[in-house]
């Protein structure tokens, strides 16, 4: 009889993957996600304003972006329409869009999800605006990338970037408790090999469930799992520390402090520490862009471009080819000059500014566009520095109010040496010509 439905095409379908039986139904389903669709979360609000608006879904993998995009569109009756920016072209868009006009005209509208919209190029990306801004789509966009670095102005002012946060501990195991009501069967481990489990997903929902599933398949009649058992079948490390907890913190700063130190082989073994436990790279990969700026500064400026070049490199290669550009970063930063004059500086202009609010700049130094603004004043006596001798002209760019400051400080060390000499000679000239 099998046969005879085989033939037909009638065979029973394949099972489907836990994940995919364990997809959320309604948006309160949706775990480790409350700031967005708990009680009082941000997209259970827009949800009951009955307008949701563009959206842009900024998070890790596995974190629920397109099943809450999914949800969203049945709870506002909208057609949902996904699509990848990874096999979507220009051609396949313009398509999509009079499809969503179509929609529109029977009183129809569409909410078109767009997984990894971070690939668009520029122009793609400026595609979406007309139809966005005429309704014709409610965008969705999900992007594993900082949207601030990845997607247009234009694109960005016109939708809410919404952060979806990788899964926490707590928020697996209650995954893993829901796989178990489905199967009708608890999993093949114990305590200590259950939480391992739960680490190895590195905040991924669905890499939870696959795991999970792995166990099942492997696990003989009445046999349980511990912890090197696990690692054992699943062939993946258990996490050395909690990436959320102390170990996390404590060997960051590790790797942090040995940069700041100039300890290269220091430095070498927390990065390769943090990379063995499971951390993730990028997150590496950020810090590390974070220490050039805090530590280095412009005691070498191209710590900077070392440190982001690491980021692009490993975001291009992966693991483990990536690793070692984050190695080089690491070594490069360690050996570099050292300097938190801008940092310092920063931190300085941030309380002065936050203290004189209100202060405007000075009128010479105005555009006046208008002939009213140039009657007011705007712009009379601006000094152009090109035309001036030694191309500065020393004149005053602080608030009347406030006077000249002074935030940064360069040392005497790497390139800042030579900003220094730089600085002493503009106060130097300002001096002499009586602008303080």
């Amino acid at each position: 009889m099998s046969n005879l439905f085989a033939a037909a095409g009638m065979e029973k379908d394949a099972p489907r993957p836990l994940a995919d039986r364990l997809r959320p139904q309604k948006l309160e389903d949706v775990v480790g996600q409350d700031h967005l669709v708990g009680p009082d979360g941000a997209l259970t609000r827009l949800v009951a304003s009955g307008s949701l608006g563009s959206l842009v879904f900024w998070g890790p993998p596995g974190t629920g972006k397109t099943t809450v995009a999914r949800l969203l569109a049945g709870e506002t009756t909208l057609h949902f329409e996904p699509i990848s920016a990874i096999f979507t072209g220009v051609a396949d868009l313009k398509k999509v869009f009079e499809a969503a006009r179509g929609r529109r005209a029977t009183g129809q509208g569409t909410l078109l999800f767009v997984d990894e919209i971070h690939r668009f190029n520029r122009a793609q990306q400026d595609a979406f605006l007309p139809v966005m801004e005429d309704g014709t789509v409610t965008l969705v966009g999900a992007t594993t990338e900082n949207p601030s670095f990845e997607l247009n102005a234009a694109l960005l002012s016109r939708a809410r970037v919404l952060t979806f946060r990788a899964l926490e501990e707590e928020d697996v195991l209650k995954l893993f408790e829901r796989a178990e009501a489905v199967e009708g069967r608890p999993l093949p481990l114990d305590a200590d090999a259950r939480i391992a489990l739960a680490g190895m997903a590195d905040g991924d929902g669905r890499a939870s469930l696959t795991l999970a599933e792995e166990v099942w398949r492997s696990a003989k009649p009445g046999e349980i799992f511990d912890t090197a058992g696990l690692v054992e079948i699943v062939q993946r490390r258990a996490p050395i520390y909690d990436k959320s907890e102390d170990g996390h913190y404590n060997l960051i700063s590790a790797l942090h402090k040995s940069i700041r130190g100039s300890d290269p082989d220091a430095a070498l073994y927390w990065l390769a520490r943090m990379i063995d436990a499971g951390e993730t790279p990028l997150f590496l990969a950020r810090r590390l862009v974070r220490m050039a700026s805090e530590d280095i500064g412009l005691a070498d400026p191209q710590a900077l471009v070392v440190a982001n070049a690491a980021k692009d490199a490993f975001d291009f290669l992966g693991s483990p080819e990536g690793e070692l550009a984050l190695a080089e970063a690491a070594v490069y930063l360690a050996t570099a000059p050292k300097s938190n004059a801008v940092y310092t500086a920063w931190k300085a202009a941030l309380r002065t500014a936050k203290e004189g609010g209100s202060l405007v700049p000075p009128k010479t130094i105005l555009n006046a566009p208008t002939k009213l603004m140039k009657q007011e004043g705007y712009g009379t006596g601006y000094r152009y520095d090109h035309d001036e001798p030694d191309a500065f002209s020393g004149q005053n760019y602080f608030p009347e109010a406030l006077g000249r400051r002074r935030f940064y400080d360069p040392p005497e060390r790497g390139f800042e040496r030579d900003i220094k000499k730089r600085l002493d000679w503009w106060a130097k000239l300002r001096a002499e010509r009586g602008e303080g």
